[in-house]
């Protein structure tokens, strides 16, 4: 109740003369479907009677109308056109032909339109439904106690419910497909958009690695998931990196950090995970390796950062990092892990620094 409550309760965009390409397509294709159904209609109503063919020729000519005017004028009378002559269609064919030849059935591709239109608002929407079924009642109300004026042999009568069937499953099919695939479509752009934009806010802009938040997560699901197997975490933070920057710049200092990232990312060999903790600290998450096992692949990424060359304009020169190694004890949360690799970090550095603390 409350659902349905809240849904009528939603607003919709102003009316114009542009609308959604999806409903453009499908509103205009049916009017092109109804153009040829009243063509055809035409021919055949003039070989029962020569004075019933104006009408489904007059409708032939407000179809055109109507699909001319999509995007031509404001989008709710060009919808509005189109249902007054679903209507008009349906309420003359009842009197003049009767009601067994599924002419009526046309009132539900228009009330499907009607439904999908999304200058219309909901509580709208609910009473043409409401009216277009009182309408439908009344119009079978009607047949029931009056016979078509006109009659068709039994050849015209098959044909002409043929015809009536054709149109009806071809304007529900073209209906159908458009707005189907427009959700879908909707709905998988809406996907890749919520992952880019999950991605953007997990990753550092300068570095592309994963950013602090992320790497939190990643620990935190990797402890839910696998709570029996073990972990180890490092911090590393650059040496002296505070006098790269005075001596070269900062935008020596920003590729100093793209560079370094660019070795974390090829030194890891799917056996650590790195993101840029802040500043000038990375944080490396290590699954299913203890203390010893982490310290090896800690050491020999200190000496690799020793032995990288570092080259920015006319400037060379070499970096040394510090980290501080901590396995999971299996009750601490990451946030505690985290915390205790931070402190042998700063063992590290103040034991002289370029070394791994574990």
């Amino acid at each position: 109740m409350n659902h349905m409550l809240e849904l009528l309760r939603k607003k919709v965009p102003k009316s114009g003369k542009d609308m959604p390409l999806y409903y453009k397509s499908a509103l205009a294709t049916t009017e092109v479907v109804l153009v040829i159904y009243f063509l055809i209609v035409t021919i055949m109503l003039s070989r029962i009677n020569h004075h019933l063919e104006w009408v489904p020729a007059l409708m032939c000519a407000g179809m055109l109308g109507c699909r001319y005017s999509i995007g031509r004028i404001n989008s709710r009378l060009s919808v509005y056109a189109f249902e007054v002559l679903i209507i008009v269609w349906c309420s003359w064919h009842t009197h003049f032909v009767g009601w067994g030849y599924g002419a009526q059935h046309l009132l539900i591709p228009m009330l499907m339109l009607c439904f999908f239109n999304i200058y219309e608002p909901p509580p709208l929407k609910l009473v043409t439904f409401v009216l277009v079924v009182f309408y439908r009642m009344a119009l079978f109300s009607y047949s029931l106690q009056h016979s078509g004026v006109y009659a068709m042999d039994r050849t015209m009568v098959v044909l002409y419910q043929l015809l009536n069937s054709l149109t009806l499953f071809d304007v529900l099919a073209i209906d159908f497909i458009t707005f189907s695939s427009s959700i879908q479509e909707s709905e998988r752009q809406l996907i890749i958009n919520n992952q880019a934009l999950h991605k953007e806010a997990g990753t550092d802009p300068l570095t592309q690695l994963p950013n602090r938040r992320a790497m939190l997560d990643h620990v935190a699901a990797f402890m839910n998931d696998s709570p029996n197997q073990p972990f180890s975490v490092a911090i590393a933070d650059i040496d002296f990196f505070k006098k790269v920057n005075d001596t070269y710049g900062h935008q020596c200092g920003d590729y100093t950090l793209k560079e370094l990232a660019n070795l974390f990312m090829g030194h890891a060999d799917n056996r650590y995970t790195v993101c840029r903790w802040g500043g000038e600290e990375f944080c490396f998450f290590m699954p299913g390796l203890n203390l010893d096992e982490a310290g090896i692949i800690m050491n020999d990424l200190n000496t690799a950062v020793r032995k990288m060359p570092l080259h920015y304009h006319d400037d060379s020169f070499i970096i040394t990092i510090t980290i501080g190694v901590e396995e999971y004890d299996f009750r601490s949360t990451p946030d505690a892990i985290l915390g205790k690799a931070d402190q042998k970090l700063y063992m590290g550095k103040m034991n002289g620094r370029d070394q791994v603390v574990i």
